[in-house]
This record gives structure tokens, sequence and C-alpha cells, in this order.
């Protein structure tokens, strides 16, 4: 693949806390430049942005962000508000402790109570793969199967690990093939993005790909 086929599966991102709108602003110019899939920001910049590039980039943004702990009827607000304000595409986090807890109803109900609101925009399933076990890995890979949700996403970028191509190996062995993976977290180079996409993954999270080409 050459570098513009791999732009275009990226989710140009930034979500670091200090981030400002003249932030945001050259992230939206660097994306419409390059031809990302979309930017992913700050739930507070979504109308900004949604402004700021008209029809020119799709917009993704975060639900229960970072920590997935946020109660499902805040996260289906959270959604509600960000569709309102224009977002195109969600990434939403899961409540990790219920997985430890083997409530996978209750993580299967929250998916799919968000997928509702979102109706036909794409959903992205955040499982933070660092802090779980392989076959908590599986496990969601079934769940997120049985959901209405379009994609598995391996992490935040937020905790102790990102993506990594066993996640993703595990991924494309456990998830039904109508489903789509996203690699984010830690790819930092072309020949680590190629090497995800070409074990399964159909998007990327990363900031670091269009740093490098708009040297």
């Amino acid at each position: 693949m050459n570098k513009e086929e791999i732009l275009r599966m990226v989710d140009h991102t930034l979500l670091k806390p200090e981030s400002t709108t003249e932030d945001i602003k050259k992230l939206c110019d660097e994306a419409i430049k390059f031809h990302t899939a979309s930017i992913c920001i700050p739930p507070s910049f979504v109308s900004f942005a949604k402004d700021y590039v008209k029809d020119k980039m799709k917009i993704c943004t975060v639900i229960g962000f970072p920590n997935g702990y946020n109660t499902t009827e805040i996260k289906v607000l959270e959604t509600k508000d960000a569709i309102d304000n224009g977002a195109d595409e969600i990434d939403m986090v899961i409540n990790i402790g219920k997985l430890k807890e083997k409530k996978y109803d209750e993580i299967l109900k929250e998916i799919n109570s968000i997928k509702e609101v979102c109706e036909n925009r794409i959903l992205k399933v955040i499982i933070e793969t660092c802090l779980l076990t392989e076959d908590e890995k599986i496990k969601m890979c079934e769940i997120v199967s049985n959901s209405n949700a379009d994609f598995i996403k391996t992490s935040t970028g937020f905790s102790k690990g990102g993506a990594t191509i066993e996640d993703i190996k595990i991924f494309k062995k456990h998830l039904n093939s109508n489903k789509q993976i996203k690699a984010a977290g830690g790819i930092s180079s072309f020949e680590d993005a190629e090497e995800f996409i070409k074990n399964g993954a159909s998007r990327l999270g990363t900031s670091k790909l269009v740093k490098i080409i708009n040297k």
C-alpha cells in the first residue's frame, strides 16, 4: 500500500486534554489535505469542527472516554449531544469492570443502546485490550459480533498500552466477518500501519502518520 491509501484509513486523532481550538483547526486542515477517513476529537470541539469542515471531513468523537465507567444513561446522553453537534462517528468505551465481573448482557445492552441513538452512523467499541486477558478479548469479540456496533477498537491511547498485532489477530479470528477492526494507540510509522492493515484492521487511530508525511 502507498501512504495515501493508508491515510484514507486513518482517524486523524487529537484527544489530549490540553487541546485548544487552534489545535483542532490545524487537525481539520491536515485531515482535509491528506484525505483521512475522519478526525477524532473531544466532544466539546465537535460543533466547532462541524462548522469549520462543513462536509469536507467526517467527524468522530469519543463517549465514556477514557475510562468507560459512566452510566449507560450518561453515555447515551453524551452520544445524543455529540450527534446533535454534528458527529458522524462515535467511539465508545465499554465498562471494563463489568467485563471483569462477567456482566456480558449489560455490556451488550449498553452497546446497542448507544447504537440505537447513532442510527446509521458508525459506532466503534473500545475495549482497552491492555487491561484484558486473552479470554476477555475473545469474549468481547463475541459480544461485539452479536451487537449492532460496526467496529471493535483496541485502545483509548490513555491506558498502559496501545494496539498490538497479536490483538488484531485475535480480533480477526474471533470476530464476525461483518464487523470491522480499528487499531489505535502507539501506531507511529507507516510500516506499523501497514502491518496492522495486513492483519485485519480497516481503520487506524493515530496522529503520527500525518505528522510524518507533513514534515
